[in-house]
């Protein structure tokens, strides 16, 4: 198993959007693709406010490749993340990173 960690720094004042799009349209669409999620989260106190950090959870980096480009290939993706950019774009930056359970984690 890894986990993806991604990373959302999102347009000043834009955060309520990216949540709004990923409980209405983004979990649904994964949800079709197989795509199983190991947590969201926002900041509370740390560097912004306004970044939204969630985790992936993949047997392998193969899987993440044949469901992620099939996800970002989803017409429903395309059109409903169209539609929640109409007022403006909502994500400045992306990072992700893949991260392997160590032998002493409590998540494997």
């Amino acid at each position: 198993m890894i986990y993806e960690l991604r990373i959302y720094h999102c347009i000043p004042g834009k955060l309520p959007d990216l949540l709004r799009r990923f409980d209405t349209l983004t979990l649904k669409i994964w949800e079709k693709h197989g795509i199983r999620q190991a947590g969201f989260w926002t900041t509370v106190v740390g560097e912004s406010n306004q970044t939204l950090h969630y985790m992936l959870a993949w047997e392998s980096l193969a899987e993440r490749e044949k469901k992620w480009a099939a996800f970002g290939a989803d017409p429903d993706w395309l059109a409903g993340r169209a539609k929640t950019e109409e007022a403006g774009q909502i994500v400045h930056n992306i990072v992700s990173s893949f991260l392997q359970p160590t032998s002493f984690s409590s998540v494997k």
